[in-house]
């Protein structure tokens, strides 16, 4: 069972109350759980994508993204190094936060990252269940990805 911090509006957070996957219909109006999304960015200028296993939501799509939701007792920034650690292999000690907003509709309070990483590229770990391939893009292959194939477009805003 994976359990969540609660967080208000203004990222608050909220002691005494325990989040549980699985059980986001049930979290009451205006209090969220902390989702991160990280941009990873070799310092050569290529991004990372992974491609997502058959057996998820959006199967085979490409995501610019490493990321998922924060556990409880962990921190934002802690729980973005987790997940970048968990689904890429990338082991990062700093990220550089982008934005942060609340989506009602999910009840999330979203933090976006961009981590600039000088890793092997051929070290890239796909995390079983998850993925199935990952690839290093360009800028403009990047950019000219539909929405037919990447899944995260909203993170192209830090494609620099």
């Amino acid at each position: 069972m994976e359990l969540w911090d609660a967080y208000d509006g203004s990222f608050q957070k909220i002691d005494g109350i325990t989040l549980v996957r699985g059980e986001e219909s049930s979290i009451p109006e205006g209090i969220y759980h902390i989702v991160v999304c990280i941009l990873v960015r070799h310092v050569d200028g290529q991004y990372l994508l992974m491609r997502r296993s058959e057996n998820k939501t959006y199967p085979l799509y490409w995501e610019a993204t490493a990321g998922g939701s924060v556990l409880q007792g962990e921190s934002a920034f802690e729980g973005a190094l987790r997940e970048l650690r968990e689904e890429t292999g990338v082991i990062a000690d700093t990220l550089e936060e982008m934005d942060h907003f609340v989506r009602d509709e999910t009840h999330s309070a979203y933090y976006e990252y961009v981590c600039v990483t000088g890793c092997d590229k051929d070290s890239i770990v796909l995390q079983e269940g998850e993925t199935c391939d990952y690839k290093w893009v360009d800028k403009e292959e990047l950019l000219a990805m539909g929405e037919d194939e990447l899944l995260t477009q909203s993170m192209l805003k830090y494609v620099v």
